[in-house]
């Protein structure tokens, strides 16, 4: 099974299975781009998933097929996007050579990039530098992911009637949806932050350069909130969002909130440091913000403030029709940066 960054005909659905909710939206190509079909998410039973693998399989299953029935989705043919340690994404750099060479000499050396048996993990690469411009070197991304994984999430779909034809890659899936949308995407850092895990993808020149997976996310933010004062995950949720008064708690909110969103910057941080380190790539333009941690209160100007650069949030749907009598444009536009994953894996086509 390949793990394709490009494919051709056929949407599929795109379905973005996190550690606290499930995600799914379905596109159509419209005249000028795609129009939103269908849009919903779910929350997940509490530790269902864990570090991108499927701890609860059953039970994710039955809230995707409820997800489903409730949109009313007849479409069977569904993507994916997988992160955590089962996914290694690496940039290598080889001796220039011909697509099928390079083809050969990856899955003989595979090994020595990975730190898992070759034996054990879905393979896929592309190359970075275009042939026409590699003399000696080429870079190379190289995705490896283990079957183990791969398969739990293709069973638990087969099950409840949906069959997987696409597995993508976090980062991946939100550099698709960012390019559709973007009139610029070059020299620009993708962050989506989620329930329980940091995606940062760095691009360059229109190919991402950076690419790394954290293990730190918005759902720590609420938990604290929730632990210091004492009250329902609900309250403490809609604390950090914004959406209710911190009161006479707010010089403990703010506290809360520079010791977590700290860890979150000084991560974005050494993925640029990463990326500057390397003479060759032009300076950094923008720190585009996707996922639940987007919409955190002050999480713009604070990063804006620690980094020097401009900071702004990503609506996948800014620029894609809905009919307003099935789908409401407030929600869409709420829940926009929330869905930033599966929209690119929405847009992608189906392999099958």
């Amino acid at each position: 099974m390949n793990l394709p960054f490009l494919s051709k005909k056929n949407l599929v659905v795109g379905v973005d299975i996190g550690s606290h909710a499930v995600k799914v939206c379905q596109l159509k190509e419209a005249n000028n781009g795609f129009k939103v079909i269908s849009i919903g998410s779910a929350v997940l039973p509490e530790g269902a998933v864990d570090d991108g693998l499927l701890a609860e399989p059953d039970q994710v299953g039955k809230v995707i097929a409820e997800l489903f029935a409730n949109l009313k989705i007849r479409t069977k043919k569904v993507g994916i996007s997988i992160s955590g340690y089962s996914v290694i994404v690496k940039k290598i750099n080889l001796q220039a050579m011909e697509d099928k060479e390079l083809e050969e000499h990856i899955l003989a050396e595979a090994e020595q990039y990975i730190p898992f048996d070759i034996e054990d993990v879905y393979l896929d690469f592309q190359r970075i530098t275009p042939a026409e411009k590699s003399e000696e070197r080429t870079d190379v991304m190289l995705v490896a992911a283990k079957k183990e994984v791969i398969d739990d999430y293709l069973q638990m779909l087969k099950g409840i009637g949906l069959e997987a034809v696409l597995v993508d890659v976090d980062g991946f899936a939100m550099e698709n949806s960012f390019e559709l949308c973007a009139a610029d995407v070059d020299n620009v850092a993708l962050v989506d932050i989620g329930a329980s895990k940091m995606n940062i993808n760095i691009i360059s020149n229109g190919l991402s350069v950076v690419a790394r997976d954290i293990v730190v996310g918005s759902r720590q933010l609420t938990e604290q909130i929730q632990a210091s004062l004492d009250i329902e995950f609900e309250d403490a949720e809609a604390i950090k969002l914004g959406q209710e008064p911190a009161g006479e708690n707010q010089q403990t909110v703010e506290e809360i909130y520079l010791s977590t969103c700290s860890q979150w910057v000084l991560e974005i941080k050494k993925a640029i440091d990463l990326y500057q380190a390397n003479d060759q790539h032009p300076p950094l333009q923008r720190i585009v913000l996707s996922g639940g941690g987007a919409k955190v209160v002050g999480m713009c100007d604070f990063l804006r403030q620690e980094t020097g650069l401009q900071v702004e949030v990503f609506n996948p749907f800014k620029n894609m029709g809905a009919d307003p009598k099935k789908i409401d444009t407030d929600y869409l536009d709420s829940i926009g940066p929330e869905m930033v994953i599966a929209t690119g894996i929405a847009i992608r086509p189906s392999v099958i």
